[in-house]
C-alpha cells in the first residue's frame, strides 16, 4: 500500500489522549464498505450518518472520513473545531483544498490503493474499443443479425501505449500493457522526477506532443486543474494516428468531449474509452451523439471493485489514525 498523501496544511502537534482506551470522534460524511465501517468503529468514536449526533457534525467534529461528499469552503468554515480528514481514493476535488490550507487542515487522501483496479479497466476498454464489441452486443440484443464478415478491429499487441500522467494508475497500466501485449511504452509527466519508471523500459517524452504523435493507445491519468483542463482537445486529436484510441479513466474535463466527438465523427482517431465524463454520472440527453460513435462509455467506475473500495476506505481510516494517534501517516 502506498502510504497516504498530506495534501495540505502545516504541521501540527497530535493529539494527546489520557489512557489507551480512549477513542477519538471521527464522524463519517458518506457510507463506506461495511468491513471499513466496522474497522473505523474499532478505532474510532464513529458517528455514522442517520444517527442523532451526525447532525451537529458541523459544529464538533475535529475529524471526518469521507468518499465522495462535498466539502466546501463554506462547510469547512462552518466547522471550527476541524483538524485532518480521511478522504477515500485519490482525487480531492470535492473538497476545497486551499480553504483547509488557510486553517491549517490535512487532508488524507488514498493514492496507490485503486491502481490496480483503474489499471484494469484502462484495458477492458482499450480491448473494448479495439475490437467494436459494445456495438457488436447492441446490434445483436436489437435483434439484428451481425455477419463475422461485416465486424473489423484493431489488434492491440505490439502497439505503443502512450501514458500522459506517470504516478501509480499511469505505471500499473503500463505494466499491464507491456505483459498483455508487449507495448512499447512512451510516457509524459513533467512533475515526476527524472528516474520515474527506472524500473520499467520506456520512452520518457519531454512534450505532450510526442505522446500524441507516436501513440496507438494513450490512457490519462492526471488530476483536473487549470493546466489540464481540455488538456486534449482538437489540436491534440488531429495529431493522432487514424487508428489511436483514447482512454479517460482520470477525471472528466480534460479531454475535450465536443472535440473528441468531432474527431470521431472525421475519422481522425479510431475510437475511445471513457469512464469519465464531464457530467457524471453521464447521460444519453447529453451524449447521444458522442455515443453514435466508436465510444465506449462507463460511469466513473475505476475503483468499483468491492475489493478495491473496502481496501481504499480502510486506508482512509488508516491513514487518519495514524495521524491522530501517533502524529505519522500509516504504512
Amino acid at each position: 500500500m502506498a502510504p497516504a498523501r498530506i495534501i495540505e496544511g502545516p504541521p501540527s502537534p497530535p493529539t494527546e489522549f489520557e489512557h489507551d482506551t480512549y477513542k477519538p470522534t471521527v464522524y463519517l460524511l458518506d457510507t463506506f464498505h461495511p468491513d471499513a465501517t466496522k474497522h473505523a468503529q474499532n478505532l474510532f468514536n464513529a458517528i455514522l450518518p442517520g444517527t442523532p449526533e451526525h447532525a451537529n457534525w458541523r459544529e464538533n467534529a475535529q475529524y471526518l472520513l469521507i468518499r465522495s461528499s462535498w466539502l466546501t469552503a463554506e462547510d469547512i468554515a462552518s466547522c471550527p473545531n476541524l483538524k485532518a480528514i480521511g478522504k477515500q481514493g485519490v482525487g480531492i476535488d470535492k473538497i476545497d483544498a486551499a480553504a483547509c490550507a488557510e486553517r491549517g487542515i490535512k487532508i488524507f487522501n488514498t493514492p496507490g490503493v485503486n491502481a490496480r483496479a483503474v489499471a484494469e479497466l484502462v484495458l477492458s476498454l482499450a480491448t473494448s474499443v479495439a475490437r467494436d464489441v459494445p456495438s457488436i452486443n447492441a446490434k445483436q440484443q436489437a435483434g439484428i443479425r451481425v455477419p463475422k464478415e461485416a465486424c473489423s478491429g484493431l489488434m492491440l499487441y505490439q502497439k505503443t501505449l502512450g501514458v500522459i500522467g506517470m504516478g501509480n494508475i499511469g505505471k500499473t497500466a503500463a505494466k499491464i500493457f507491456r505483459g498483455a501485449f508487449e507495448a512499447p511504452l512512451i510516457a509524459y509527466d513533467p512533475f515526476a522526477p527524472a528516474d520515474a519508471w527506472s524500473d520499467l523500459p520506456h520512452t520518457r517524452a519531454s512534450t505532450l506532443d510526442e505522446v500524441t504523435e507516436a501513440s496507438d493507445v494513450i490512457t490519462i491519468h492526471v488530476p483536473l486543474t487549470k493546466d489540464t483542463r481540455n488538456l486534449i482537445a482538437y489540436r491534440e486529436l488531429s495529431m493522432m494516428k487514424r487508428n489511436a484510441i483514447v482512454i479517460n479513466a482520470s477525471r472528466g474535463g480534460i479531454v475535450h468531449e465536443s472535440d473528441l466527438e468531432r474527431a470521431l465523427a472525421e475519422g481522425l482517431i479510431w475510437g475511445a474509452g471513457l469512464d469519465c465524463h464531464e457530467q457524471e454520472p453521464p447521460t444519453k440527453e447529453k451524449y447521444s451523439a458522442l455515443w453514435s460513435q466508436r465510444v465506449v462509455s462507463t460511469p466513473h467506475i475505476g475503483a468499483a471493485t468491492a475489493q478495491t473500495q473496502m481496501e481504499t476506505a480502510k486506508a482512509a481510516v488508516d491513514f487518519l489514525h495514524g495521524f491522530i494517534v501517533d502524529g505519522n501517516v500509516a504504512k
